[in-house]
């Protein structure tokens, strides 16, 4: 995956936790602004990602739900076992993907 692909799709994972944190503001009015421009950080990173995959979805998909897997906070060791065997599993997939297109590029 390139690296300003997954910057972006990292970008936006970051931006959608820290719009959860936003709910720990106290100030109903600033908690209300945090939210909104995280949320629009996390659009903004997400087009991204978008217009560099176009024409392979499937592996913007899948690498996203890498990005959000691996830097979610996941507590219960169960949860994160299956996690972490679904990253393996799509980082797999995806690889075979990248390496399809490229093969069908040439």
């Amino acid at each position: 995956m390139p690296k300003l692909f997954e910057t972006c799709l990292r970008c936006a994972a970051l931006c959608n936790q820290c719009a959860s944190s936003c709910t720990q503001e106290d100030d109903v009015e600033m908690m209300t602004r945090c939210i909104q421009s995280e949320m629009k950080c996390a659009a903004i990173c997400y087009a991204a990602a978008q217009l560099m995959s176009l024409g392979s979805s499937m592996i913007l998909h899948l690498s996203s739900a890498i990005m959000v897997s691996k830097h979610a906070t996941i507590k219960d060791p169960q949860v994160r076992e299956l996690s972490e065997q679904i990253i393996k599993s799509q980082e797999k997939e995806t690889a075979e993907m990248e390496a399809m297109l490229d093969r069908l590029d040439n």
